[in-house]
């Protein structure tokens, strides 16, 4: 789909901005929207809002409900009114503004306006969390750290603001609406996919580490419920038979000999990958040799012990090099009945039965239940069967991570072409003015809420 250029353009005056269509205006930010005072003062409005960078302002979703604030912590909090834009000024750089949709409240840290009647909401919804406006407030911002800079109050007053017709308003936004609701129906139609493939590759995993690769071998019961029956020739063994275990600690931050070195030191930040050979942080041997930190060695398998994440998922990591770890993860190191690889893989598949045994350790942190993990029975093949199913295994997630990977791809396409097309209708480097949808597409209500 491709569209034309207005017939004529000006200079905005704006560097970012560029040329924009002749007859559109420019206004500052002051002469546009007008701050809300409303503050909770006795009782609570709404729900509790935040701003998602791809879809704007939403009710925010508790993983863990204690962390729900009480009514007398929400004193204080800006009120959102359904038509205010809302804006993170610390978040900026990541589209952390919307029109609001939603009647609530936002943090103290956040602003709400009212936008001037004469322009259209939904256009002003996506102007303002457009690429290029994005671009545009990133100039602006100052401070330190990348996720906490800020745009000041008075740079935000003179910023500005692109006026179109009021008309032209309306009919930019109406096929932005068109638009952005299809891709977004195709993109949910991709995650669906990944999903799917994802469940498929986990199914095979577990069939194959408890099953096995022939399904005619002769099968017994496991004895161990969430296993049922397995091959006959298979051991069955707690999984403290099958390692050893070695913990980790956290050299002194006070002494900075320890510290940035070339030794990687895990923690649970890095056990984001099946497999580790580098870390974020690193020690010196002077804190090996002083006795401040341990080596695990090569092929030792990473778990977490104690943390917020184990309330979500179950991190398992092969180290590919030596290397020290916090008070919060466990090494496992295999012994010669099972193969550093296979343990892995079975350990993930066993992550529902894990997580069945954690304790809580305060402030919303789990922790594994260590005597009762290290008991769970685990089927154990032969050696050599075992480096069989790892091949199997191996060239079938290879061939479903290739589509996995193949969706994401277009995942990320789906999103550029969302992003440039918003960008390009809302500075005018596109007119569409005479867009009309296409003849027997859905309602734009149906596609936005396929697309929800």
């Amino acid at each position: 789909m491709s569209f034309p250029a207005y017939p004529e353009y000006k200079d905005s005056g704006v560097v970012w901005l560029g040329g924009i269509p002749a007859h559109w205006n420019i206004k500052k930010f002051r002469y546009v929207f007008e701050e809300s005072p409303e503050k909770i003062t006795d009782e609570v409005v709404g729900d509790m809002l935040s701003v998602s960078g791809y879809r704007g302002i939403e009710v925010k979703q508790y993983d863990d409900e204690g962390r729900r604030r009480t009514d007398e912590e929400l004193f204080g909090y800006r009120v959102v009114r359904p038509g205010q834009l809302v804006v993170n000024t610390m978040w900026l750089n990541y589209a952390g503004l919307g029109v609001s949709e939603h009647e609530g409240h936002v943090s103290p840290a956040y602003r709400s306006y009212w936008i001037d009647p004469v322009m259209d909401k939904r256009f002003i919804h996506h102007l303002m969390r457009s690429g290029t406006y994005v671009q545009g407030y990133t100039q602006l911002l100052t401070g330190i750290r990348p996720n906490s800079l800020q745009m000041g109050r008075d740079d935000l007053m003179v910023f500005p603001v692109l006026l179109p017709t009021k008309s032209e308003q309306t009919q930019i936004a109406r096929f932005l609406d068109h638009e952005t609701a299809r891709i977004d129906a195709l993109i949910e139609e991709q995650r669906r996919l990944i999903e799917l493939l994802k469940e498929k590759r986990q199914a095979f995993i577990s069939h194959a580490v408890t099953k096995g690769l022939d399904p005619t071998v002769p099968m017994k019961d496991s004895g161990v419920e969430w296993l049922g029956e397995v091959p006959a020739h298979w051991d069955i063994s707690p999984l403290k038979y099958l390692v050893s275990f070695r913990s980790g600690g956290t050299p002194s931050k006070e002494n900075l000999d320890y510290w940035d070195g070339d030794i990687p030191w895990a923690s649970a930040k890095d056990l984001k990958q099946e497999v580790l050979a580098d870390t974020i942080d690193h020690i010196t041997e002077f804190a090996i040799e002083s006795g401040a930190a341990s080596l695990v060695p090569v092929g030792s398998i990473l778990i977490v012990v104690r943390g917020m994440i184990l309330a979500r998922i179950f991190p398992v990591t092969e180290a590919l090099v030596p290397m020290a770890i916090n008070q919060d993860l466990k090494a496992v190191i295999p012994s010669e009945r099972i193969c550093g690889k296979y343990l892995a893989v079975l350990l993930r598949g066993s992550s529902l039965e894990s997580l069945s045994r954690l304790d809580e350790a305060g402030h919303g942190t789990k922790a594994l239940r260590m005597e009762n993990w290290s008991s769970m029975e685990l089927p154990v093949p032969p050696v050599e069967e075992q480096i069989l199913i790892l091949g199997a295994l191996e060239s079938e997630t290879a061939h479903l991570d290739s589509l996995i990977e193949d969706a994401e791809h277009s995942i990320e396409l789906l999103d550029e072409r969302r992003s440039a097309l918003i960008s390009a209708a809302v500075t005018g480097k596109i007119d569409v003015r005479g867009w009309q949808p296409p003849a027997g597409t859905p309602s734009l209500e149906s596609a936005i809420a396929e697309a929800h």
